[in-house]
């Protein structure tokens, strides 16, 4: 009997044994930049000559790693390798199959900080983004691990029959791959490959390519936790001869994908066009982004609102599917509320982050910073630049953009409408309560929101009408925890797939009833 799951809890670094600790692990994980990676496919090592680079962002010309630009051939031999290993891993217990990720679990708490300190190094995140991420990645395995075990047999659930013997299982539906976001680079491909394979699944995992280093090393963990190769097989390259293949492949039975609207709508467009040979309907999990808003209400506590704001809009640089990229404060206490931001994002610092005072740290790549200014531009011309607007020269030549403010955009501009993906605010302006949760629900997006308000029948009836798939009432629009906040949207935001939520696994699995007459 596994006891209760509960959260892992985050570090102190307050303490300075706490940050002692980190600097060490910084040190360890710095002392293996600029090794070559191969693919593993069926267990097997891959090597190539065509190879891209993983780069730190804060310092653009370290190159943290070599990885292997895979092909169509490669892809193949990944399916084929999932396949046979399908044969015998669909069959492995439940509660087999659980204890490899509680075993992960165990050994990635012992290393957590190695863990952080690359995705600190590999895509720029704060230690304290970094320890969260870590330690979200920590829960998807204790959490999936006890679902998987409660969802395997439901027969108890079903109504009695006496003449018949009545059976109600959850079987895995085969083989599928999984495509994560570089964002939360080891939080969200932890919970998309451990829901997988502990569901009785074999994937093909096709990481983003702006952190396949911190990917690897889950991979990696997982093998070494009793996971088979061929279970679990690690695929690095383009996405049109890798991911986009394997997405419109007949022998393919469903996709994992968390990433821009574009690409989600891409593949599921693509996966639902029945293929020659091919037998069954893909399935497709997708988590897709968002456009999210806090709204702020002439009864709300000013400072929290503008704290929550802040901490929600500008955490991880903005690059969160939920991060607050909208605030639409009502006219009555908007310009207070707006003042206050503007001072409270003007202290955040920015830099470098193996410091843990950079609070902010880089943007992944130049292609990111260039489409961040180019929305500073529309900016100029839509609303009121408030703060920032600027890259930030470094020594180390890092992408770095100051936290950014616009005010009085309007509602229907691109500001307000697009996902930027970055350290951009666009500040609304609305009438009153009513006009603002309308302001809300006005994208095509529908992920995460948050109201700032004392009045019980307003929250009420934000609670009724805020369509988005995770809303939050006085507190940030950021920060799910797993088993707590089951995260996924509406709309454009994907098909609120609900990861890290109770029925998450049931997306992997197809149910099978089985009556035995007595």
């Amino acid at each position: 009997m596994l006891p209760a799951f509960h959260n892992e809890p985050l570090t102190d670094f307050t303490k300075s044994e706490n940050v002692e600790a980190f600097r060490a692990a910084l040190d360890r994980v710095k002392a293996d930049i600029g090794q070559t990676y191969p693919l593993v496919i069926g267990g097997q090592r891959i090597s190539a000559d065509s190879t891209f680079t993983s780069i730190n962002p804060s310092r653009p010309a370290e190159v943290l790693g070599q990885f292997v630009s895979g092909t169509k051939e490669h892809a193949d031999k990944a399916l084929q390798a999932a396949e046979a290993a399908f044969k015998t891993w669909q069959y492995v217990p439940a509660a087999e199959r659980a204890r490899t990720l509680l075993r992960a679990a165990a050994e990635m708490r012992r290393r957590k900080h190695e863990f952080s300190a690359t995705m600190v190094l590999e895509v720029g995140k704060s230690w304290v983004e970094a320890d969260a991420d870590t330690a979200e990645a920590i829960d998807f395995l204790e959490y999936y691990a006890r679902q998987a075990v409660r969802i395997a047999d439901v027969s108890h659930m079903l109504a009695p029959n006496p003449p018949e013997q009545l059976s109600l299982t959850n079987i895995p539906l085969g083989v599928g791959v999984i495509i994560p976001p570089w964002n939360f680079a080891l939080a969200i491909p932890t919970g998309m490959v451990a829901a997988a394979i502990v569901s009785g699944n074999t994937v093909i995992f096709k990481p983003a390519s702006q952190s396949p280093w911190i990917a690897y090393k889950l991979a990696e963990l997982l093998w070494q936790s009793g996971v088979p190769g061929g279970v679990l097989n690690f695929l690095t390259g383009p996405g049109s001869t890798t991911g986009g293949y394997l997405v419109a492949h007949p022998r393919i039975r469903f996709v994992g994908f968390t990433g821009s609207k574009e690409v989600g709508v891409w593949i599921h467009e693509t996966a639902a066009k029945v293929q020659p040979g091919q037998i069954w309907l893909k399935r497709t999990i997708l988590e897709m982004g968002g456009k999210d808003a806090i709204v702020v209400d002439e009864t709300a506590n000013l400072e929290q609102a503008a704290q929550g704001i802040v901490v929600s809009a500008f955490g991880y640089q903005g690059q969160k599917c939920s991060a607050a990229s909208r605030a639409i404060i009502v006219d009555a206490v908007y310009d207070q509320v707006v003042n206050r931001v503007v001072e409270l994002a003007e202290q955040i610092t920015v830099g470098v982050t193996d410091y843990p005072e950079s609070w902010m740290g880089p943007v992944i790549d130049a292609k990111a910073l260039k489409t961040m200014m180019d929305y500073v531009e529309i900016g100029t011309q839509e609303g009121k630049l408030l703060t920032g607007g600027q890259t930030i020269d470094t020594p180390e030549g890092g992408y770095f953009l100051q936290p950014t403010i616009f005010g009085d955009v309007p509602p229907e501009g691109r500001l307000a409408q697009e996902e930027i993906f970055g350290p951009v605010l666009a500040v609304i302006r609305a009438a009153d309560y009513e006009h603002a949760l309308a302001i809300a629900n006005n994208t095509e997006f529908g992920l995460t929101g948050g109201v700032y308000s004392t009045d019980h029948a307003r929250l009420e009836q934000a609670r009724r009408e805020f369509h988005v798939g995770n809303l939050y009432f006085n507190r940030k629009c950021t920060g799910a925890l797993v088993g707590v906040h089951p995260f996924g949207g509406f709309n454009m935001s994907g098909t609120d797939s609900k990861a890290g939520g109770p029925d998450y696994l049931l997306l992997f699995t197809q149910q099978k009833t089985v009556a035995e007459k007595l």
